[in-house]
């Protein structure tokens, strides 16, 4: 996806998690992501930060504070527990009702041929975890809910229509390297500028957390592709729940 110009504009640098690289990349960015390289619903993810003289990283909702950056890649390694793991330019998320939130886009293959953006909703951090997935305590909300205090009618529109472009853009990258690739689903990160992110791609996406929304519309039509495609889904929700 980096070969891509366009994408690359939108993707956080990301490299592999070393001493040397996390070292650098917390003193260009002031705050990463170390996350798994081959991880899911966010579990292993962790935000490290450099606070005057400290540093600083949370995982869960625990948060550790070291005088020393030998002290923090120390305590930080012991909790790679020998995997491989990936440090990300941290991007500072926009905030609902005081939880960060990220954007989850699905792209399936249409009934008709081609890609389609079929739904968009918002998914608000647990208040004491860095982590918007479900699984950890993550509520679910629209995306006009989320971004309605961040932009107006028509900057929620323009903000749509990009993520739409990059989702589409990147459905159709992927498949010209794995063809049986049908659905995708692209998590967003929007900064302070309205400037989307792509945070991850996940070639398996769960469906059931659109069925927490009141309009069910999307839910209809996604489940409508993945059926011309001979894909049904899980839609009860065990983890993720509605925002209030």
């Amino acid at each position: 996806m980096r070969k891509d110009l366009t994408l690359k504009k939108h993707i956080p640098r990301t490299k592999l998690a070393t001493k040397d690289s996390l070292r650098s990349m917390l003193k260009q960015y002031g705050m990463v992501y170390v996350k798994p390289s081959h991880g899911s619903q966010g579990r292993g993810v962790m935000k490290m930060q450099k606070l005057g003289a400290k540093y600083t990283y949370q995982l869960g909702s625990k948060k550790s504070t070291f005088t020393t950056y030998e002290a923090a890649y120390r305590s930080i390694h012991k909790e790679m527990k020998g995997k491989r793991y990936l440090v990300q330019k941290g991007i500072r998320l926009l905030k609902h009702k005081g939880r960060r939130f990220d954007i989850r886009l699905m792209v399936q293959r249409a009934p008709q041929g081609g890609w389609a953006a079929t739904g968009t909703l918002g998914r608000a951090a647990h208040p004491g975890k860095i982590v918007t997935n479900g699984s950890q305590g993550g509520s679910i909300y629209s995306t006009v809910q989320v971004l309605k205090s961040h932009a107006g009618p028509a900057g929620r529109w323009k903000l749509l229509k990009s993520m739409d472009r990059l989702g589409l853009r990147t459905a159709r990258l992927l498949r010209g390297i794995s063809p049986g690739i049908k659905e995708l689903g692209l998590d967003f990160a929007i900064d302070a500028k309205l400037k989307p992110w792509i945070l991850e791609v996940n070639t398996v996406p769960a469906v059931c957390p659109f069925s927490l929304l009141a309009d069910k519309s999307m839910l209809r039509r996604i489940v409508r592709y993945g059926k011309a495609y001979g894909k049904t889904y899980q839609l009860k929700c065990t983890k993720a729940k509605r925002g209030k």
